[in-house]
């Protein structure tokens, strides 16, 4: 039996997951938190790493692993491999501000043509624009910049302070297409991007392709994967392919989808990133997803099982109760400052089930209008899947019916991203992408109750 490793390194955690190269049987997983912030120090990521493939009993029997990681994150190091400063994370929105000098600069259709997408306060190329600008004495000091994913394979390979060949960090295209400083279309780095974003040229990690290994785990022969952002690890995990759209319900919540040709938004919603096959992953992302549930059934003093209870107890629109939850800013639209508004409320509708039900009914409302911004792109929708945490919640599922206007499909539970991140390591390791893929265990036909969204668009108005 051969086996292969899968890592999702996230915000909240890192997972490994350990596979039957043959069958994608899963043998055994393991876990460890990571440091809360919206900045970290990426020793916490290694050291949680260390400890889930310790839980998930070690490597010494794994002929393969890659890591699928958060996107955006700014790792940033000197000439002697040492971390510069915290790595300022995908929901910073600190560097709202220069998000929007960066495309003052530019121009929105610029960015758009020469790096799929146009900033926001997530991209990497806007955390190097607000150190530069706050903090210079840093700045000068940095010699290379890496993602979360690229720094970990790294150090998995022996390098750090100790060995700091700062040529060796590689990369993945659908990781560097988020960093606003590379093109998905050409695949090359733009090079004055970046100047005009840090101030200076650095290091950037050399982009593999989807099969190519990025090396050997440090002192064995175990290979390791290019590796690849959480959501195309995840596509990759659930076997997508053309014409599949995905929709995530995590801390943040992100709508994608998988095509043969690259896209390009000029308004800057779409996102148009790369896959982990060598296709293309335009993007929509939102800020707050399952932590609106968090917040409001915190509230209410239930769990999440009794506020999906409540909800469904509600009718459709929840009486006119309308929550635009936008709790910590929000990225579409992108309104960095933005907070919740919760809307209509009179004697007669106030109440726990009304509330309950706006909560839901807010989140995927906020999705919903990212599946219509992704649709306005050159794609088709052949199925619409529905995963993540939130995903996993009866009432939410029912309640997405009424939204959204496509049979969904709910893949079984598991954790997609460590599952693409195995599949690529056995792909590394063969030169064939493994067969197995996540199955469908269920369809939900839609039943629309075209008033929810109705009365989200007049608020939103």
């Amino acid at each position: 039996m051969t086996l292969v490793a899968g890592v999702d390194s996230s915000t909240q955690s890192c997972k490994v997951v350990v596979r039957d190269l043959e069958t994608g049987e899963i043998m055994r997983t393991g876990r460890s938190a990571h440091p809360v912030g919206t900045e970290v120090d990426p020793a916490g990521w290694w050291s949680a790493l260390g400890e889930a493939i310790a839980s998930a009993g070690g490597l010494a029997d794994v002929a393969a692993i890659a890591i699928g990681g958060q996107q955006h994150g700014a790792v940033l190091l000197d000439k002697h491999g040492r971390i510069v400063r915290p790595a300022l994370l995908w929901n910073d929105t600190r560097s709202a501000q220069a998000a929007l000098d960066l495309i003052a600069e530019f121009g929105g259709e610029a960015f758009a043509r020469r790096t799929g997408s146009v900033p926001v306060a997530s991209f990497t190329a806007t955390k190097l624009r607000w150190l530069r600008d706050n903090e210079p004495h840093r700045t000068a000091s940095v010699a290379a910049v890496a993602l979360p994913h690229d720094w970990l394979t790294w150090r998995l390979r022996g390098f750090g302070p100790e060995n700091p060949a700062l040529d060796e960090l590689t990369t993945d295209r659908s990781d560097a297409s988020g960093t606003s400083y590379w093109n998905p279309a050409t695949g090359d780095y733009d090079r004055e991007i970046l100047i005009a974003a840090l101030g200076h040229d650095v290091i950037l990690p050399r982009v593999l392709h989807p099969a190519e290994r990025a090396g050997l785990v440090a002192g064995t022969d175990i290979v390791i994967g290019a590796g690849a952002g959480d959501n195309a690890a995840a596509a990759l995990g659930l076997g997508a392919s053309a014409g599949d759209v995905i929709i995530s319900i995590g801390t943040s919540g992100t709508v994608f989808a998988v095509t043969d040709d690259p896209t390009t938004d000029g308004s800057g919603v779409v996102a148009g990133f790369a896959d982990a096959t060598g296709r293309y992953l335009p993007l929509v992302a939102t800020l707050n997803a399952a932590r609106i549930l968090d917040v409001v059934a915190d509230l209410l003093a239930v769990s999440h099982g009794t506020l999906g209870e409540l909800a469904e107890s509600a009718f459709p629109g929840s009486g006119g109760v309308v929550l635009q939850p936008y709790f910590e800013g929000e990225r579409t639209p992108n309104l960095p400052d933005a907070t919740a508004t919760l809307f209509g409320m009179t004697l007669a509708n106030s109440s726990r089930a009304n509330l309950a039900r706006a909560a839901i009914e807010g989140m995927l409302c906020g999705l919903a209008g990212g599946l219509d911004a992704i649709l306005s792109q050159p794609v088709k929708v052949r199925r619409l899947l529905l995963i993540g945490g939130a995903a996993q919640n009866t009432s939410v599922q029912k309640i997405a019916t009424e939204i959204f206007p496509w049979p969904i499909s709910l893949p079984a539970a598991g954790e997609y991203v460590a599952a693409g991140a195995a599949r690529q390591a056995g792909w590394a390791l063969t030169g064939e992408l493994p067969a197995w893929s996540t199955p469908v265990e269920s369809i939900l036909e839609p039943r629309v109750a075209p008033v929810i969204r109705a009365q989200y668009r007049d608020r939103q108005a």
